[in-house]
C-alpha cells in the first residue's frame, strides 16, 4: 500500500546533517510503519559542492542556494543544520513564512533569538520543532513539554556540554592538566579546533536558556544569566575537591525560587558530592536532573552530542511534525504565564570553596578569616597541606551559605591583601537537594 511522501529540505551537510541523511535512509521502513508517511530528502543545501563527504549523496539533491529549499512548493519540511544565527534566522523565518514547518538544532539561534522566530511561527501557523538543540540524544525537551506538562519544575541541574565533561574527567581521573585535556579531546574530535563556546560555558548557556525558557513560559534574555566556564579549573583544585569528598562538573543550574517567585539561571564549574548521580556521568556524556511539584525527581541520561544522537533526535522531530503539518495549529512553543523575573546572580545562595595562594607566615589566616567575618561570611573548614612550596602555601576554605554578591566582594577585598600571591580561586558547592 502506497503512502504520502513527507519531501524534506535538509540544509546543511555537515556531521549532523549527514547523520539525518544516512539514519533515514536506513530506517526508512521503519519510519514508514510508524508515522504512515514516506520520509523523502529531496533537496540538500551545502556550502562546498566539491567537499569530500562520509556520506554519499546524489548530484541532483545538491544546491548551495538556500532559497531553493525555501521555495520549493513541494517541500513541506526544513531542516535547518548550518549553524550561526544571522543567516540560520533568516531561513527559518523564510521557511516559516512560505508555509513550512521547521525543525532545527541550533541551540545559539534559539538562545538569541527564539522570542522572534517563535512569534513568527505562531502568525503563520506553522510549528518549529527544536530536541536536537539540547543535550543531543536524550528526549528532555519532548519531556517538558509533554510527560512533565502538568507540573510546575522546581529545579534542574545538568551536564549539558560534553566536551567540558570530558576534560573535566580526564582532569579528575588521570591528574591532567587543562590544556593537556583539551587537546586530548580536540584530537579525538570531542572538541572543535576553536573550542571558545565549549570552554567558556555558553554552549551550555545556550542550553539553558531553552530549557528554562520552555520551563518557565518566555524567553529569558542572554544578559540575565551568570556564565563560568571551565578555563580556569587548575588540577590542584580537583585534587583538594576529592579529598574533601566532591567532583568538579560544569552545571547548569535553572531555579524556581518559590518564595519571591524568581528565576535562577547559570552555568557554572561546581563541586557536587563523590556520592550523588551527576557525579558518576564521565566523559562526553550528559545528564540533566529534573524535579517536579508532581513528579518529584526524575533524571536523563545519555549521549548529548555526535551524529547518530543527535541526528536520532532531528529525525524524531520530523516525525512528530508529520501529525502536524498542514494543521495549523500554532508554533510548538506555549507561552504559560512567566512564573518570576529572572533572579539578580547576586542573590543566588550556596556554599562555596575557596584557595587562595597566600605567603607562609604568621597572621595570614587571620587576614583572610578577619575580611570574611566582616562581610558575615562562615568558614565550615580548612586544609592548609604541609607538602608545599617553602615560600608560599595553598590555603582551602570551605564556606558556609551565603549570597553569591557578597562573596564575590570577600574575595575582590581577599585578593587585594599584600599576602596573597594570585587571585583566589572560587567555585560553588551544589547541595542538589
Amino acid at each position: 500500500m502506497s503512502v504520502p511522501n513527507l519531501k524534506i529540505g535538509l540544509a546543511g551537510f555537515g556531521n549532523v546533517g549527514a547523520g539525518v541523511y544516512k539514519n533515514i535512509q536506513k530506517n526508512q521502513h521503519l519510519l514508514r510503519e510508524r508515522t504512515g508517511r514516506e520520509f523523502v530528502v529531496s533537496r540538500i543545501a551545502v556550502r562546498d559542492l566539491n567537499k569530500t563527504r562520509s556520506v554519499e549523496i546524489p548530484a541532483e539533491l545538491v544546491t548551495t542556494d538556500l532559497n531553493d529549499l525555501v521555495h520549493d512548493p513541494e517541500i513541506d519540511l526544513i531542516v535547518e543544520l548550518i549553524g550561526g544565527i544571522d543567516r540560520a534566522f533568516d531561513l527559518v523565518k523564510a521557511s516559516l513564512e512560505n508555509g513550512k514547518a521547521v525543525v532545527t538544532g541550533n541551540k545559539a539561534l534559539l538562545a538569541e533569538r527564539g522570542q522572534e522566530l517563535f512569534a513568527i511561527a505562531e502568525e503563520h501557523g506553522q510549528p518549529i520543532y527544536y530536541e536536537a538543540a539540547v543535550a543531543g540524544g536524550i528526549p528532555i525537551i519532548k519531556t517538558v513539554q509533554e510527560s512533565l506538562i502538568g507540573n510546575h519544575i522546581q529545579t534542574m541541574a545538568g551536564i549539558i556540554n560534553g566536551t567540558c565533561n570530558y576534560i573535566l574527567t580526564r582532569m579528575t581521573e588521570e591528574g591532567l592538566d587543562y590544556q593537556t585535556a583539551l587537546g586530548e579531546a580536540q584530537e579525538l574530535g570531542y572538541a572543535e579546533a576553536d573550542p571558545t563556546l565549549d570552554v567558556n560555558g555558553w554552549d551550555a548557556a545556550h542550553k539553558a536558556i531553552i530549557l528554562a525558557s520552555l520551563s518557565y513560559g518566555c524567553w529569558v534574555r542572554c544578559d540575565k544569566i551568570y556564565v563560568e566556564g571551565i578555563e580556569n579549573v587548575h588540577r590542584e583544585d580537583i585534587a583538594f575537591a576529592e579529598k574533601l569528598g566532591y567532583s568538579i562538573k560544569l552545571l547548569a543550574i535553572i531555579q524556581l525560587h518559590e518564595k519571591t517567585g524568581a528565576i535562577e539561571v547559570r552555568v557554572q564549574p561546581s563541586l557536587i558530592a563523590k556520592e550523588h548521580i551527576l557525579a558518576s556521568v564521565k566523559g562526553v556524556f550528559n545528564a540533566i536532573l529534573v524535579k517536579g511539584d508532581v513528579v518529584g525527581e526524575t533524571l536523563f541520561y545519555g549521549s548529548g552530542a555526535g551524529q547518530d544522537p543527535t541526528s536520532s533526535s532531528v529525525i524524531a522531530d520530523i516525525a512528530d511534525a508529520t501529525a502536524l503539518i498542514g494543521s495549523n495549529t500554532g508554533s510548538g512553543f506555549v507561552t504559560h504565564g512567566l512564573y518570576g523575573k529572572p533572579a539578580p546572580i547576586e542573590e543566588s545562595i550556596s556554599k562555596y570553596y575557596l584557595r587562595v595562594e597566600v605567603e607562609d607566615r604568621p597572621g595570614v589566616l587571620a587576614q583572610i578569616a578577619a575580611l570574611l567575618g566582616e562581610l558575615d561570611v562562615g568558614i565550615l573548614s580548612l586544609i592548609q597541606p604541609e607538602d608545599h612550596n617553602e615560600a608560599t602555601a595553598p590555603v582551602v576554605l570551605m564556606l558556609h551559605y551565603a549570597p553569591f554578591g557578597i562573596v564575590q566582594t570577600a574575595i575582590d577585598r581577599i585578593g587585594q591583601l599584600d599576602c596573597v600571591c594570585e587571585s583566589p580561586v572560587l567555585l560553588r558547592v551544589e547541595d542538589l537537594s
